[in-house]
């Protein structure tokens, strides 16, 4: 679902890539939407899991994607080489701040670096319930919206833009929760959680005050998903005070393309 709402807004961008990179791209499914897309593009599928680009590479055998296996903290990839960076929730899992370094060096002039996260409101029902249990941490933390831009500006980035969708996804039985968590690798690796084994009382517990929230049969966990984009360029910066500049010439050239 994420990957699709950011292909759409994608296609309202005015942009003919030569080169595009699908960052942290599992198993492909963001490649081939990309190569059908952008036709005469070139498509690098990086991931740095050998499994998941064999993957890639059999789901992409007939049409021109490279699979190369590389972190999205250091690319492998030489400097303004690439005019677009597609990122599908990939930044939970990494230092946003390095990622989007890397995307400035590596995306030539005018380069666009388009991404989904989700926001700290993601999974709050499952802290809520936790925190009838004890005081540790049990789920990842999420990086705050107002710092996304901040950390794109700071890295060279320019002209970021944020835009939020508050999802709510059903369960019927935590057993399933767990699994969707699992599957796409939502495990707590915060500094503070606990690192001894959750006891059966207390995951009962926690299983109990999760499923008191029932509606009609099933229990809603909020995902807030965040989408973000942000120009390779010149124009633009901080601020000495933190805040975000942008030029005159810096929001034409934004409602040219929008």
């Amino acid at each position: 679902e994420a990957r699709r709402r950011l292909l759409a807004r994608l296609q309202l961008v005015r942009l003919e890539p030569a080169c595009i990179v699908d960052l942290g791209a599992a198993t492909g499914k963001g490649s081939v939407e990309l190569a059908a897309a952008f036709p005469e593009a070139r498509v690098v599928a990086i991931d740095r899991s050998m499994a998941m680009l064999e993957r890639t590479q059999a789901r992409c055998a007939s049409i021109a994607v490279t699979a190369v296996v590389g972190d999205a903290e250091r690319l492998p990839l030489v400097d303004n080489s690439v005019d677009l960076i597609f990122a599908n929730l990939l930044l939970p899992w990494c230092a946003p701040d390095i990622v989007f370094s890397e995307a400035a060096r590596v995306l030539r002039e005018g380069g666009l670096l388009t991404f989904t996260t989700v926001g700290p409101d993601t999974l709050i029902e499952v802290r809520r319930a936790w925190a009838h249990i004890d005081a540790a941490v049990h789920v990842h933390g999420f990086i705050d919206l107002h710092d996304i831009g901040d950390l794109a500006l700071r890295a060279g980035l320019t002209e970021p833009v944020i835009d939020v969708d508050t999802l709510q996804v059903t369960y019927r039985d935590t057993v399933s929760l767990m699994a969707d968590l699992r599957a796409c690798g939502a495990a707590n690796v915060a500094a503070g959680r606990r690192t001894t084994l959750t006891g059966r009382k207390r995951w009962s517990a926690f299983r109990d005050a999760l499923e008191a929230t029932r509606n009609d049969g099933r229990f809603a966990v909020t995902v807030e998903l965040v989408f973000g984009q942000a120009w390779a360029g010149s124009t633009g910066g901080v601020g000495e005070h933190g805040e975000a500049v942008i030029s005159l010439e810096n929001m034409m050239r934004q409602l040219k393309r929008s």
